[in-house]
């Protein structure tokens, strides 16, 4: 195929990108020098913590043509997920109220995307015939934000998240592995400037620079990758926050350009939008199960989900009802969730069983 033919191309796959659902979609070469140094400190500087899957691999993270051998360019994508366009801090002040990063409120977006880039990689096979490609969606040792900033998608914030200059930052990504030697896109530029409200709204102070998370730090590290207990001392600053995090997005001022997200699949599921920390509590591992089908929360499992919760009962309004709740539930739960419990207790003055 000709140079011409490949410009027509990646003209085409935006197009269909487009009517796949994309919000946007960019092409980039698979050299990511750039961002070696930076990733490497990253994990010498122990900031990955328990996640010991971020430096497994590190060679074909930071090598893509290492990951799927042909591989010379990515295409990369981005979906919103955004079902609304405020971007207030009130939730976070309902003590009552189970948080729920919004990513999560809906269905997995690692299958909705997935299903995408396959039929896009059906369309361009249709095209060209058989090609080498593989797609991944946060599924594999890929430098995800790196290589959506090297096409273009945003910029790699200070709060670590990509951000667009026309859509903030409620999206998620994903990439199409390709041996097709397509033009590249240019790469998107900061524009963060001197703004620092990302860093100094963080609850636990996980910035430890601009672009620099301590995942040890971070709510979401802590109530989504840790599988132990939750440090005490980031207890209280969980707040009501029982499965992610999305503070430094919240005050980001780039993300007053969110776009609503059509997908269906994105709406809140059960009520998670704005479910009572009681309530969620009550769930049998039965109901979890069932209500957390399809869901990304489900990967965490039942006792994490206590764990969490426990701690968000522990920083919520006291009342007999939560006391007695959380009696009940203590007789019946494994060591770790009872040691949330009894944290939780203590914070209500509420005596031991």
């Amino acid at each position: 195929m000709s140079e011409p033919n490949y410009k027509q191309l990646a003209k085409s796959i935006r197009a269909w990108g487009h009517e796949l659902g994309f919000a946007q979609l960019a092409i980039t070469d698979v050299d990511l020098g750039d961002y070696h140094d930076s990733y490497r400190q990253w994990l010498s500087d122990d900031c990955h913590g328990d996640m010991a899957y971020m430096a497994d691999n590190l060679d074909k993270r930071l090598h893509p043509e290492r990951l799927l051998e042909g591989t010379c360019r990515i295409i990369t994508v981005r979906m919103d997920y955004a079902k609304v366009v405020d971007n207030s801090l009130v939730p976070l002040s309902k003590r009552n109220t189970a948080y729920i990063a919004r990513y999560a409120r809906g269905r997995d977006y690692h299958k909705v995307m997935r299903k995408r880039l396959q039929k896009l990689a059906d369309k361009i096979q249709s095209e060209v015939g058989q090609f080498g490609y593989r797609a991944f969606v946060d599924s594999a040792p890929v430098l995800e934000r790196a290589l959506a900033e090297k096409s273009g998608l945003g910029w790699i914030g200070k709060n670590t998240m990509l951000i667009n200059k026309q859509a903030g930052s409620w999206f998620f990504l994903g990439e199409l592995f390709t041996d097709l030697p397509l033009p590249v896109d240019e790469p998107a530029t900061d524009h963060c400037g001197s703004c620092r409200a990302c860093l100094d709204v963080c609850p636990t102070d996980a910035f430890i620079a601009p672009n620099k998370m301590d995942a040890k730090r971070c709510i979401s590290y802590l109530t989504i990758e840790l599988r132990g207990s939750i440090p005490v001392e980031f207890r209280q600053a969980l707040g009501n926050r029982v499965f992610g995090c999305d503070d430094c997005q919240l005050v980001c001022p780039w993300n007053k350009f969110t776009r609503i997200s059509e997908e269906t699949d994105y709406s809140p599921r059960h009520a998670l939008d704005r479910s009572a920390l009681l309530d969620l509590f009550m769930w049998s591992e039965q109901e979890f199960m069932e209500r957390t089908e399809g869901s990304p929360i489900r990967r965490i499992g039942y006792e994490c989900w206590l764990r969490n919760l426990a701690v968000g009962l522990g920083n919520a309004e006291s009342s007999p009802q939560l006391l007695a709740a959380l009696r009940t539930r203590r007789g019946s739960a494994s060591a770790m969730v009872r040691e949330h419990i009894d944290w939780a207790l203590a914070q209500h003055g509420g005596a031991l069983p």
